[in-house]
């Protein structure tokens, strides 16, 4: 036991190494599940999904065995997501198009603090580029979400939506507020997903432009104030008029 813990929450090389695993099997599940759902479900697809089913299942069993409030655990939301991204690669016949809410689990590895800090620290390429990552994952994640849940909704109801491709196609229109017409959900759920789309869709994409189009800023934390974003020339913090002292790379 104490060996699992050291590679889950331990500061060791070889524990960074390991999380780091997690996070590359994480990304190439998302992959997986992306691209097969343009794909009719075969038994390839289904035996690779158990696969991943029992690894989720064992990395899932083994954090609840490590967690010390294992109630406060149960009531995060990233748990859930784990539950449901568990019964669907296990259970593909009944729950197979929500697997993509697996992809709530890679969201929040990378938003904690331990790894994003990891990020920063050893890929200075990351670092200078945090917030626009962070902006694309958001957005990238919430479209694939939102194609997920419209297809598994409205697939055997909506017969304008055929296959995963014409979800996907929806959600983005949706979400670009571009609205072509050629494919609705008439539902009263499909309304709902729609405004959903609409309203947080278009709020992460606009965080996005903000991100793209805003003058480059540097995160250092202002031991003064505590402001986080600076110019990168910047010495004195904007907000307290405090000393900045920068860690940069030697060029501006």
């Amino acid at each position: 036991m104490a060996g699992l813990r050291e590679l889950y929450h331990g500061p060791s090389d070889r524990a960074v190494a390991f999380r780091y695993g997690l996070l590359i099997f994480d990304l190439v599940t998302i992959v997986f599940v992306i691209a097969t759902s343009f794909f009719a479900l075969s038994t390839t697809i289904i035996a690779v999904d158990l696969v991943i089913g029992l690894v989720i299942l064992i990395d899932f069993t083994i954090r609840f065995v490590l967690e010390q409030n294992k109630r406060s655990w149960l009531r995060r939301p990233g748990t859930w997501a784990d539950i449901v991204a568990t019964i669907s690669f296990l259970a593909p016949l009944l729950g197979y198009s929500l697997g993509f809410l697996r992809v709530l689990r890679t969201l929040r590895l990378l938003r904690s603090y331990e790894l994003l800090s990891r990020l920063r620290i050893d890929f200075p390429w990351f670092r200078a580029r945090e917030d626009l990552i962070l902006a694309v994952t958001n957005l990238m994640v919430f479209l694939f979400i939102m194609t997920g849940l419209i297809y598994a909704t409205q697939v055997r109801i909506n017969p304008e939506i055929r296959n995963y491709a014409d979800a996907l196609y929806f959600t983005v229109a949706t979400l670009t507020t571009t609205g072509f017409g050629d494919i609705t959900l008439d539902t009263t759920g499909g309304r709902m997903l729609s405004v959903v789309v609409m309203i947080v869709g278009v709020s992460l994409f606009l965080n996005l432009l903000k991100v793209l189009f805003r003058p480059p800023k540097v995160r250092q934390e202002c031991p003064t104030c505590g402001l986080q974003l600076h110019d990168s020339d910047a010495v004195h913090c904007k907000h307290c008029g405090g000393p900045m002292h920068i860690d940069t790379e030697g060029a501006i």
